[in-house]
């Protein structure tokens, strides 16, 4: 099937219009607060019966399918003894019969802990023991994970099978085959509301080990009757997936959205470069979820003969750089990218819905009472914001960036938007911010570093932990990275902050996979012009690929923990020198005499 139209670079609708959607499809969960995501979804298996809802080269469920699974899953809580409150681990890869295992464990009154399943021994067994699991649904392809993490365990889950036989352990799916899928009766059904808990979703743990995010179910439908508003989700759509489902975006806003909407999902196992364009076009999808660098991972593949063979209408996501936006567009004919930010604990959500290249979004006047975050002065090396000498923070100036805070209300109207913590109260406590503004106010920290400019739209800048501090300035690694990026045959840039001898704070260096040799002086001249002379790196690192994490974040532990040490490596790294203006390969000696502190860096 070919594409109906050509793509218009930034094509968008009037932004009115998704905010108005958004409020009208979100305006009844607070006055509602007894109607969940699974009493929706039985609404529209009752109106759209065969129509499809969850689809995969796996399994495949139409609506009415989806609600009977998910019904089974229920009734299996409910025979486990699963009280209001009470926690059941899940561990499988993507797949539709994930969303229905979590979704009827939270119909039961459960909780869902959904386990990432690139996860093994020490970091998946402190995941199962944040939440301490009375079950744990472990799929047959996890199964070796799971053993690894049984030794770090300091709770005692059963664990169930899903698709396997197990000598040691029972086999969830064929029991849940056999019991009863119809609607649940008033009798069987528990008392649940908006406020109760329904997912445990964990951080990515760039700052320490993962911590378990609240979920409500007021959460899961703010996220996806809002996504639905903002997307004009249509019952003819069809989603690409291929997200990890123990993601927020992956696991409940994509589906949550497509399937409030009467729309379709295609789930795929994991991103595939070489097979994304043949699968959108095989499943004849209309939208497709990105996150991180997703997008660049493909403008950099191969060409293929399909990638414009397609009737993507829009793509939707976050972290798309403005290196990326428009050559990513031209090149795929998509007509239009939505850019959003948000966090799977915090309470801040921001839409581009101009489709501005880089901005993550921009909040209408008429709203900012509601929605707006602000942006504080941040001292990176106390990680903390600036305090005047009142005591209070200090907002920062157009295109000056700093820390986004959120105002802490209890407005149930916003049920669904508010800060619900984690497992971890102590964890909770550190992303709160009192005495922000006036004596008694209340704020989130959403750890994030923006800059808002003069017509309103905000950009990432940089996660807290991320930025470092060099000749006393701040330097943003997702600034440096785009600039690198923007360098032709520069695949993908790591920026990160090295110690130096005899010199305070962090030094730049970034590692790089490239097309072909790199034009080592075209490559400093374009830095010289680029970044300010404390921003350019002093160190490159040349890679022949880059470990990323399962939501598409880079890995930096070991280069850090390497820093620029040839004897740690085999890659080439090159050091510019101030004495010849010049990038030179770090030899031994080489890397010996910066030790000693011999150059003025």
């Amino acid at each position: 099937m070919t594409q109906s139209a050509v793509a218009v670079p930034n094509a968008a609708e009037k932004p009115a219009r998704a905010w108005l959607r958004a409020l009208e499809r979100t305006a009844e969960i607070s006055r509602k607060p007894h109607r969940l995501l699974p009493s929706i979804l039985e609404e529209l298996a009752d109106r759209l019966g065969d129509a499809p809802a969850l689809l995969s080269d796996r399994e495949r469920f139409t609506y009415s399918e989806l609600t009977a699974r998910a019904n089974q899953y229920t009734r299996w809580a409910l025979e486990q003894g699963i009280k209001k409150g009470e926690v059941v681990g899940l561990l499988m890869t993507n797949r539709p019969e994930y969303f229905a295992c979590w979704a009827g464990v939270a119909a039961a009154g459960g909780v869902a802990a959904l386990l990432n399943t690139n996860l093994a021994g020490l970091p998946l067994s402190h995941c199962v023991n944040v939440v301490r699991p009375k079950h744990l649904i472990v799929a047959s392809e996890c199964t070796d994970s799971m053993a690894t993490a049984l030794a770090g365990l300091t709770c005692e889950p059963q664990i169930w099978i899903h698709g396997a036989d197990h000598d040691s352990y029972a086999r969830i799916d064929s029991l849940v085959q056999r019991l009863p899928a119809g609607r649940l009766t008033e009798a069987e059904r528990p008392q649940l509301s908006i406020d109760d808990v329904a997912l445990y979703i964990y951080t990515s743990g760039t700052t320490g080990l993962p911590k378990a995010a609240n979920v409500s179910h007021a959460r899961i439908l703010q996220w996806a009757l809002w996504f639905s508003g903002m997307l004009d989700i249509q019952p003819e759509d069809r989603i690409y997936n291929c997200l990890p489902m123990y993601h927020s975006i992956g696991g409940v806003l994509v589906p949550g959205a497509a399937l409030v909407s009467g729309s379709s999902v295609v789930l795929r196992e994991s991103f595939s470069a070489s097979r994304f364009w043949d699968d959108v076009t095989r499943w004849d999808c209309t939208m497709f979820q990105y996150i991180g660098e997703f997008c660049r991972y493909l403008l950099h593949a191969p060409p293929a003969s399909d990638h414009r063979n397609h009737r993507i209408r829009i793509a939707c996501g976050n972290g798309m750089s403005a290196d990326v936006w428009r050559a990513f567009q031209e090149r795929f004919q998509i007509p239009r990218i939505l850019e959003f930010y948000a966090s799977t604990e915090g309470g801040l959500s921001l839409f581009n819905v101009e489709g501005e290249p880089g901005a993550i979004g921009r909040i209408p006047p008429y709203l900012a009472h509601r929605f707006s975050p602000v942006l504080v002065q941040f001292h990176v090396e106390r990680a903390e914001p600036v305090r005047n000498a009142q005591g209070f923070c200090i907002p920062c100036a157009p295109n000056e960036p700093g820390e986004a805070l959120v105002r802490v209300t209890g407005d149930p109207s916003q049920a669904g938007s508010r800060f619900e913590g984690y497992t971890d109260r102590k964890a909770s406590e550190s992303k709160l911010l009192r005495d922000v503004f006036e004596r008694g106010d209340l704020w989130f920290r959403t750890g994030d570093l923006m800059r808002r400019d003069e017509k309103g739209f905000f950009y990432f800048v940089d996660r807290i932990g991320e930025t470092f501090r060099w000749k006393g300035e701040n330097v943003a690694t997702t600034e440096v990275a785009e600039a690198l990026c923007s360098f032709p045959g520069v695949k993908h840039a790591i920026v990160y902050g090295v110690k130096i001898a005899g010199a305070e704070g962090r030094i730049g260096m970034a590692a790089l996979t490239v097309d072909g040799d790199p034009d080592l002086p075209a490559l400093r001249q374009h830095l010289v012009k680029s970044l300010p002379p404390y921003a350019r790196p002093a160190f490159l690192r040349f890679r022949s690929h880059c470990e990323i994490t399962g939501t598409f974040k880079y890995s930096k532990s070991e280069l850090i923990r390497q820093e620029y040490n040839p004897n740690l490596t085999g890659d080439a790294i090159y050091f510019d020198n101030p004495e010849t203006q010049a990038l030179h390969p770090l030899d031994r000696s080489l890397y010996e005499r910066i030790q000693a502190g011999q150059f003025r860096l």
